[in-house]
């Protein structure tokens, strides 16, 4: 078993943002946008971000479109935050390419999340991901999403991935944080928070940081949580927690949490558009509303 040191290491950071892509009325995307937000963001308190990733509406976005964003970020915040690129496709070869794009347009990073819809047996989870991971020579966050994905990493295809010299750390969004503690101990790996409504639960059992959508409108609260969790004082990162749930709610709750992101961001002013690809639709005036009444009422907007 692991030792488990008072602070936990942090290659990707401890508050990262999965960034939303901004998309001009058009959808096209929108690069000087894009590096306005990330400047927004790491301003906020943010010491990584997410790009490309399932909020970055990868899906939908190319591999040009994905390396120029990479590209962009990393001239606009690079020298002050992580940035990490999502290499995620259910076409091994394909999440290849996409991890080899992202190191050769200067990521810091990699985001690798399990082959979805295919649904492949345990060993082919473990040669997917050991195929992404060996690729190039970056460090990779493993994502385990079985709610989307349909497969689950288990605890021994884990093990063995924590075997592989660039894997360093798992984004956890099975909801099953006894679980994902046991395994954070066992493993040694840099474990983060997947899921903004479980934040303060991962932290309190010694996660590395938190991989974050609510982040858009709260990474500083985010940090003061991390911070209040390394000095021991539960009390104060509670109350922290506590405040930010009608935020978790607002964005997660109702709606799909990139285009709340999205809408929220527009609200806010920091990009033009919240223009979404299909299948995403963009918030309609209802949803726009309510999430114009929870970030007036917590100070926000």
């Amino acid at each position: 078993m692991a030792n488990t040191p008072a602070t936990p290491s942090r290659t990707f950071g401890s508050v990262l943002t999965a960034m939303v892509t901004p998309f001009d009325v058009e959808g096209r995307i929108d690069l000087p946008a894009a590096q306005s937000l990330a400047s927004y963001l790491v301003d906020s308190g943010c010491d990584g971000l997410v790009v490309s990733g399932t909020t970055g509406e990868s899906p939908t976005t190319h591999q040009p479109e994905k390396d120029d964003l990479v590209r962009a970020v990393v001239d606009a915040v690079g020298h002050r935050a992580m940035i990490v690129a999502g290499a995620g496709s259910n076409d091994t070869a394909h999440a290849v390419r996409m991890a080899e794009c992202a190191a050769r347009a200067g990521a810091h990073g990699l985001l690798a999340v399990s082959p979805y819809y295919n649904k492949p047996s345990q060993e082919g989870v473990y040669r997917h991901l050991r195929a992404v991971a060996e690729s190039t020579e970056l460090p990779v966050m493993l994502y385990d999403i079985p709610g989307r994905t349909g497969v689950a990493i288990a605890d021994e295809t884990l093990d063995r991935l924590a075997a592989v010299a660039q894997v360093r750390g798992v984004k956890d969004a099975t909801g099953n944080v006894s679980a994902g503690f046991s395994r954070m101990l066992r493993t040694g790996l840099e474990f983060y928070s997947g899921d903004d409504g479980l934040n303060f639960a991962w932290l309190a059992h010694g996660a590395s940081g938190v991989v974050s959508v609510v982040g858009h409108v709260a990474a500083g609260p985010y940090a003061q949580l991390v911070a209040a969790i390394d000095a021991g004082d539960l009390p104060s990162a509670r109350r922290i927690a506590a405040s930010l749930v009608p935020l978790v709610e607002a964005l997660m709750g109702a709606g799909q949490g990139a285009v709340m992101a999205k809408a929220a961001m527009e609200l806010l002013r920091v990009i033009p558009t919240r223009t979404v690809r299909l299948p995403l639709v963009a918030a309609d005036p209802v949803q726009l509303a309510e999430l114009e009444h929870v970030l007036a009422v917590e100070g926000i907007l």
